[in-house]
């Protein structure tokens, strides 16, 4: 390279001879992308030679293209030098130093050395060093998204993508970038809702980050409160309510909720209507001149008021006088007319009532032993028969005057003809036996198919229900008695001389299906009993009959308005009585206690209590009831969790359904109090035993609309919680069932229980290829004791080795004797463990297929 230096092959001329060398181009910085090689081009004038230098080391002579031109302006001659550098002569430095040029140019007055150009290897690496993360954010609150791009030369630009579309901060102020490549939302909108990605590119390649999620949500806002309503209670208490609304702003995108009730109550009282009342009338006055008398009285007791009636009627009332003082004329025809007049109106009146107290006689004659409302009782009644297939309950009070025919003992079929007759005297109260009858001075109705059959034949009765099982009826005399039915808590006391003497009626008490009667419901308004007929309707009562049913309300006055509804013949709905209001000119009375209520009423017919809560403090108690399969044969183990009315008969009706669907109670049903919040009824199952099961559902918790439960009109109201055990061994289930209420107190119920103990024919039992197993391996004589009189040993039932040792299976019979000890408890982990403890585990006894499972 020397040589080169020291050569001049084109000599300046003497005029430029003392110039030193400038540069009109300088190499300059430049990046090698992939494989393609660059280009440095160095210019200088006037110049006698230019050469490039590169980290320290002369390039050689041939490896530079020269080019020489003139000035046109100057004169002057121009060279230009290019060089082209490859990607493996910058990797054999690399690491070790940058790779860099530049060019020097001579003249004859000297040298110049232009600056230094880099040349570097371009590259983006693929991964973030920090991508942007997905938010939720409130609206109007400040949004920061981090974004560090890959490491590259050079460096890589960022930019910002909203949901594909380029972000211009110019154009839109609310967003920014820093200088550290992060973006900011200074104020979230609602339309800043997207996904958001991070691009870096450089000349070599164009990355992109994991898309971030940012949603703006809304919190809702409760808007202003309506206007209160009117009193419920045109006369009296009642309650109002004003509403408002969680609209002021509507949640979006998962906001919260308005916290707070979105109902307001308020008790109220209304004025009541006062009519009118007339004042005692005065006394006559002295008669007229005119022969006439008066007098007067004032509409003052009471006084009209609120809107109430004024007195109806005159105020001034006058008549004829003859006296002293009334001038006294003779009779005229005019006179003598009159008075015949009245005498032969007299005497038609008295023939009249003659008439009628003759028919009166002739038909109470006539009709004494006959039926009352024979149309509605179409068949005519024996003195004394009895049914036995009749399964419900019914005591009639018996006459001690009378000679009569009577039993005593659970009913029979007919050709049994060995009961015990007794005749037994108990009060009329007392709680009956289950299965067991009296029966005096009356019978049992016919057969009960033909009963309901010419019940339903009636306009009033085509609504009971064809169901046996919740209808009780029989035949009563003036003696009386009650009916009831079984495991419902509803119960119809018919008390001596109710029943006029000489009248035989045949009575039904009977539990409608909700579904089958409409009764309307509003505002906050809840069924607290079941529904109930009793009849047949009007038949003439002297005396109140007493219907009992149980309730599910927690009584307290201030909370609560309950009223007596009666159905009428119209099917319409009627207020008859309201609970602590009632007056003793009623036909009803209601005697409210703290889970029955008891009815005394002069007429029959279909009735039901209704509670109206005052407050949001109305309480209705709930009973929670668990049942699950009988047999489990798969995975999947289902829970079913009822929630119902803490009233006997829809407890009867679950468990009834339970048995068509073959579920089994788990445990004892809970008793939960549920309160007007407008507040929804969750459920969620905890504390399951990870290694053994998992919920299959997707939500923590399941939830059971308010107005579901608080109208009381639902039938067989639960929610399902299906779980999977991770082996078909698993017979142990231990976990917690909480139940709250949104916003409430909540409670929380222990369930622990094994899916394999059932009862009746699906009892605990060893299966038989266990059992097999077992006996095959215990029964030979062991040297060591590990034979089956070590296993009756563990069993605790070693005292009667002598019995076993006296069998041809020994260890069958322990295993007999073992099984009937744990009918109810048996479990096979309990078995396995102890054929561990002998040293027993061979060929995995204790794996059980699914169907001995």
């Amino acid at each position: 390279m020397s040589e080169h230096v020291a050569t001049v092959t084109n000599p300046l001329p003497a005029a430029f001879s003392d110039l030193l060398p400038h540069f009109l181009i300088e190499p300059e910085d430049v990046y090698i992308v992939k494989n393609k090689p660059v280009t440095l081009t160095c210019r200088s004038t006037p110049a006698t030679q230019i050469y490039f230098k590169c980290n320290g080391e002369w390039v050689h002579q041939d490896d530079h293209m020269i080019e020489r031109t003139t000035d046109p302006s100057t004169g002057l001659p121009v060279m230009e030098v290019k060089i082209d550098i490859s990607r493996q002569q910058v990797e054999k430095i690399f690491g070790l130093e940058e790779f860099w040029c530049q060019c020097v140019a001579w003249s004859t007055s000297g040298t110049q050395k232009s600056q230094k150009a880099y040349v570097r290897i371009a590259y983006l690496r693929k991964n973030f060093e920090q991508e942007p993360l997905s938010k939720e954010v409130s609206l109007d609150q400040e949004v920061l998204l981090h974004c560090h791009p890959p490491e590259g030369v050079p460096p890589a630009e960022v930019e910002w993508l909203k949901n594909e579309d380029l972000i211009d901060p110019i154009g839109d102020t609310n967003y920014y970038i820093t200088v550290d490549h992060n973006l900011i939302i200074k104020q979230a909108r609602l339309a800043d809702t997207a996904n958001y990605t991070c691009v870096a590119k450089n000349i070599v390649a164009r990355r992109r980050s994991s898309s971030a999620t940012v949603i703006v949500f809304v919190n809702g806002g409760w808007s202003t409160w309506t206007a209160w309503s009117a009193c419920s209670a045109t006369c009296g208490r009642g309650w109002q309510k004003r509403s408002r609304s969680c609209t002021n702003p509507t949640p979006l995108n998962g906001g919260s909720f308005c916290e707070g009730q979105n109902t307001m109550k308020s008790a109220c009282t209304t004025t009541c209507p006062v009519d009118g009342g007339w004042s005692e009338w005065s006394k006559w006055s002295a008669c007229g001149v005119d022969c006439t008398v008066w007098r007067s009285r004032e509409c003052s007791q009471p006084v009209p008021g609120g809107g109430g009636k004024d007195c109806q009627g005159l105020d001034l009332e006058s008549k004829n006088c003859t006296n002293e003082l009334c001038p006294h004329t003779a009779s005229g025809p005019e006179d003598v007319a009159l008075y015949v007049g009245i005498i032969a109106v007299a005497l038609c009146l008295v023939l009249l009532l003659i008439v009628v107290i003759l028919v009166y006689r002739r038909k109470k004659e006539g009709l004494d032993a006959d039926v009352a409302d024979s149309s509605i009782l179409t068949t005519g009644f024996q003195p004394v028969s009895i049914k036995p297939k009749n399964s419900h309950l019914l005591t009639i009070q018996p006459d001690l005057t009378t000679t009569t025919t009577s039993y005593q003992g659970s009913l029979r079929s007919r050709h049994d003809a060995n009961n015990k007759f007794t005749v037994t005297n108990g009060p009329l109260l007392d709680p009956l036996e289950n299965g067991r009858h009296t029966l005096h001075n009356g019978k049992l109705t016919t057969d009960p198919a033909d009963f309901m059959t010419r019940l339903s034949t009636q306009t009033y009765f085509k609504s009971l229900p064809r169901d046996t099982a919740n209808t009780s009826y029989g035949t009563f005399n003036f003696l009386g008695g009650r009916l009831t039915i079984p495991n419902s808590g509803v119960s119809l006391l018919v008390p001596p001389e109710a029943i006029p003497r000489g009248k035989i009626y045949e009575v039904y008490l009977t539990i409608q299906r909700k579904e089958d009667v409409r009764l309307p419901l509003a505002g906050c308004q809840t069924l607290l009993t079941p529904i109930v007929s009793c009849g047949p309707p009007g038949v003439v009562l002297t005396r109140p009959v007493i219907l009992s049913m149980d309730h599910c309300a927690e009584i307290n006055p201030e909370n609560w308005a309950i009223k007596l509804k009666k159905q009428s013949y119209e099917g319409t709905w009627e207020d008859v009585l309201q609970v602590g209001e009632e007056l003793p000119s009623d036909s009803y009375y209601c005697q409210l206690e703290a889970d029955k209520c008891r009815i005394f009423m002069e007429q029959l017919g279909r009735f039901t209590l209704v509670g109206e809560s005052l407050s949001m403090a109305a309480t209705k108690r709930l009973k929670l009831i668990l049942f699950a399969p009988v047999c489990c044969t798969t995975l999947e183990y289902s829970i079913r969790v009822y929630c119902m009315d803490d009233t006997q008969d829809v407890f009867k009706e679950v468990m009834q359904l339970e048995r068509q669907l073959g579920g089994r109670l788990i445990d004892e049903p809970q008793v939960l109090l549920f309160k007007d919040s407008y507040h929804n009824l969750r459920l969620s199952i905890h504390d399951m035993p990870r290694a053994h099961w998992r919920s299959k559902l997707l939500a923590g918790y399941q939830e059971i609309p308010f107005y579901h439960i608080w109208s009381g009109s639902q039938r067989s109201l639960h929610c399902t919680f299906t779980l999977e055990r991770l082996s078909l061994s698993t017979c142990e289930l231990s976990c917690r069932l909480c139940v709250w209420q949104v916003e409430g107190e909540g409670q929380s119920f222990g369930i622990d229980f094994n899916i394999a103990k059932v009862t009746g024919p699906s009892a605990f039992q060893i299966p038989y290829l266990i059992r097999q197993k077992i006996c095959s391996s215990l029964d030979a004589p062991c040297p060591h004791g590990a034979d089956w009189r070590l296993l009756a040993q563990r069993l605790q039932l070693d005292r009667h080795n002598s019995f076993f040792a006296s069998k041809a299976s020994p260890t069958s019979v322990i295993l007999d004797l073992w099984e009937a000890q744990h009918f109810h408890s048996g479990n096979l982990n309990h078995l396995a463990a102890v054929m561990a403890e002998i040293g027993k585990q061979e060929a995995m006894i204790f794996l059980v297929s699914d169907g001995e499972c």
